[in-house]
């Protein structure tokens, strides 16, 4: 799968086995099925790590949160100083970054209350603080 996206290129680890794909996740460390959202997600790990600097250990990936007696996942959460301090909706590079996408990072948000949020789609990314405005991750 080599869809074109924004993020660096990185040493991607896959796998075959029958006709599935697999991609490495060293956040994880477990070998997860290959769909075009998580060929983004991981490049955001990757992007997080090794460009912005952020130490691996920090890094939630794909953990369960109840929001109205409904389980829903996140895709990941940085924390800084044990706080969360960014929450990222990760999307395939095909789906429109736009209002439905930004209500739903925001009302995970809710429950996690990130400083900031950020929605991605491999092509391009938004990322908002507190405020509502539009910042440079």
């Amino acid at each position: 799968m080599e869809l074109k996206i924004k993020y660096p290129p990185f040493d991607v680890r896959l796998k075959k086995q029958g006709e599935q794909t697999y991609i490495f996740d060293f956040i994880r460390k477990k070998w997860l099925v290959l769909t075009p959202e998580e060929w983004v997600r991981q490049h955001v790990l990757n992007y997080l790590v090794n460009e912005k600097k952020f130490p691996a250990s920090t890094i939630s990936v794909e953990k369960e949160l109840i929001l109205n007696n409904l389980k829903k996942r996140y895709d990941i959460v940085v924390y800084k100083n044990l706080q969360p301090h960014l929450i990222v909706e990760c999307k395939a590079p095909y789906i429109e970054l736009d209002k439905s996408v930004i209500e739903q990072a925001l009302r995970y948000n809710l429950i996690v209350k990130a400083d900031l949020l950020m929605i991605t789609n491999g092509v391009s990314d938004w990322v908002f603080n507190a405020k509502n405005e539009r910042v440079m991750l």
